[in-house]
C-alpha cells in the first residue's frame, strides 16, 4: 500500500518538511521513505535502497532543515547545530556548497568538491542541496504556513492569496467549518 503525502510539488526541501505533518511522521520507516521517495522521482539523481541508513539520513536533514528555515524566515542566525548537520551532510556530495553565516553578510555559500559518498549520505546531500537553494534562493520570507486547523505542511504560494497547503484539503474544511457556523441554529 503507499502512503498518501498531502502535499507534494513544492520545492523539494519544503516536500520533505511536509513529511512529518499533523497525523505522524509519513517516512518514519523504510517503507514510508521508499513511497515518498517514489513521489520524487526525477527530482533525485540517486535514490539508493531505502534501510533504517537512509531514513536516519532523512530525519537528520530535516530537522535542521526545519531549524535552519525557520531562523532565516525571521532574519535570524540558522542554529549552528543546524548548520553543522546540513554541512555535514552537504559534505557527501559529488560538489557542493558550504553555508556559512556572517552578521555583515548573513546566510552565503561556496562550492566544495569532495569525492561522492555512497548511499545514505548521498541521499542526505542531495536534500541538503535542495534545503541550501531554499535558503540562499531569496524566496524564504515567501513561505507560509497553512492556516488549516491543526495543519503544520509549509508551501511556497504561486498566488499571493493562498492560505491553504492544499485546497480540496484545508480550504474544504476551513469553508465547510464557515458554513456551519453561518447557518447554525440558536438556541
Amino acid at each position: 500500500m503507499t502512503a498518501f503525502f498531502p502535499l507534494t510539488g513544492e520545492p523539494l526541501a519544503l516536500d520533505l518538511l511536509n513529511t512529518d505533518c499533523a497525523v505522524g511522521d509519513l517516512v518514519a520507516e523504510p517503507a514510508g521513505l521508499a513511497d515518498w521517495l517514489a513521489t520524487q522521482e526525477g527530482r533525485l539523481a540517486h535514490v539508493p535502497p531505502v534501510g533504517a541508513a537512509e531514513v536516519t539520513a532523512v530525519h537528520a536533514v530535516r530537522e535542521a532543515a526545519r531549524a535552519a528555515l525557520t531562523a532565516a524566515r525571521s532574519g535570524a542566525e540558522p542554529p549552528a547545530e543546524a548548520m553543522r548537520v546540513l554541512n555535514s551532510a552537504l559534505a557527501g556530495a559529488p560538489a557542493h556548497q558550504e553555508l556559512a553565516w556572517t552578521p555583515e553578510a548573513g546566510l552565503t555559500a561556496a562550492t566544495v568538491r569532495p569525492e561522492a559518498a555512497p548511499g545514505a549520505r548521498r541521499l542526505a546531500a542531495e536534500l541538503a542541496e535542495a534545503v541550501a537553494e531554499l535558503l540562499l534562493g531569496g524566496r524564504v520570507e515567501e513561505l507560509r504556513d497553512c492556516e488549516g486547523a491543526g495543519c503544520t505542511l509549509v508551501f511556497l504560494p504561486a498566488h499571493p492569496r493562498r492560505r491553504w497547503c492544499v485546497a480540496s484539503l484545508c480550504g474544504n474544511r476551513a469553508r465547510v467549518a464557515r458554513y456551519y457556523a453561518r447557518h447554525k441554529p440558536t438556541p
